[in-house]
Order: C-alpha cells, then sequence, then structure tokens
C-alpha cells in the first residue's frame, strides 16, 4: 500500500511541466555553482597572502559544491544518488574547515601573512607563550637548550 503511494507520488514528477522546472533549476544551481568555483580559483591566485587565500579555498568552493550536489540530484531524480551525494557533503563540510583552520594556523606560525591586514591578533600570546623555554616543546630550534622564544614573520 505504502509503496503503490510512493510510486504514484512520483509520478507527478515525471509530467512534462514539472520535470522541465526541475531541469531548468538544476541548470541554473549548475552555472552558479560554476561560477562560485571559478570565484574560488581567481582568489586562490589572487589574494596575497594564506590567510586571504583560505577564504577562496573553503567558502565559495563548499557553496559550489553543495549547489553542484542539488543539481545532480535535482537532474537524476533518483534516491539512490541523492544516498551517495549525501555524505559527499557532509565529509567536505567536516573537512573543509578543519585543513583551512589548520592551514591557517600553519601559515600564521611561518609569517605567511601580512599583519596589516589583521583587525586583531589573537594568536600572538599563544605562538609566543608556546615559544617560551620553560614550556615542553618550547624550543623552535633543533639543538635543546639554543630556543630563540619567537616565531618566525616579518
Amino acid at each position: 500500500m505504502m509503496l503503490t503511494l510512493f510510486l504514484q507520488s512520483t509520478s507527478f514528477v515525471d509530467s512534462e511541466p514539472v520535470s522541465s522546472a526541475l531541469d531548468l533549476v538544476a541548470a541554473v544551481l549548475l552555472i552558479v555553482s560554476a561560477l562560485l568555483t571559478f570565484a574560488a580559483a581567481v582568489g586562490l591566485l589572487r589574494f596575497p597572502d594564506a590567510l586571504a587565500r583560505l577564504h577562496a579555498a573553503t567558502k565559495p568552493q563548499i557553496l559550489g559544491l553543495i549547489l553542484l550536489v542539488v543539481a545532480l540530484a535535482l537532474s537524476v531524480r533518483s534516491w539512490a544518488v541523492l544516498l551517495l551525494l549525501i555524505p559527499v557533503v557532509v565529509f567536505q563540510l567536516l573537512t573543509a574547515p578543519i585543513a583551512a583552520h589548520m592551514v591557517g594556523r600553519a601559515g600564521y606560525r611561518t609569517g605567511e601573512f601580512d599583519p596589516d591586514t589583521l583587525i586583531a591578533d589573537e594568536l600572538e600570546p599563544d605562538v609566543d607563550e608556546a615559544g617560551r623555554i620553560d614550556l615542553p616543546g618550547g624550543s623552535f630550534d633543533d639543538e635543546p637548550g639554543t630556543a630563540k622564544g619567537t616565531r618566525a614573520g616579518p
């Protein structure tokens, strides 16, 4: 009984006007997704430092991927495809912010950023504290007892 109702409900989606509208929405989402991905690529090339490039690498790229997945799901109209695409989006939503955070911290510690563009530098006291000699792992050099206690950078 439930399967019959479900199969009858999908016949509405297969009708010509609804099918054409879903194809049009999928095409628009695909174009917007391509534009966001292109904007992310241009941002990676044009932004001056690592911290600014992180915004281009994560924010529009993830939104572009989500729009691409929705466009694909609307185009194919299959539950199996949708169930395969959901983990892709979830995995990207979980890993992209963490990767961007780690790249940002590494870029900060190596000095690959413009300090004049920062509004507030909340990481500097933590990095300076981590570089103290009396803390475990406080040495930035390979030889023990020769820690500088300062971070690299301009």
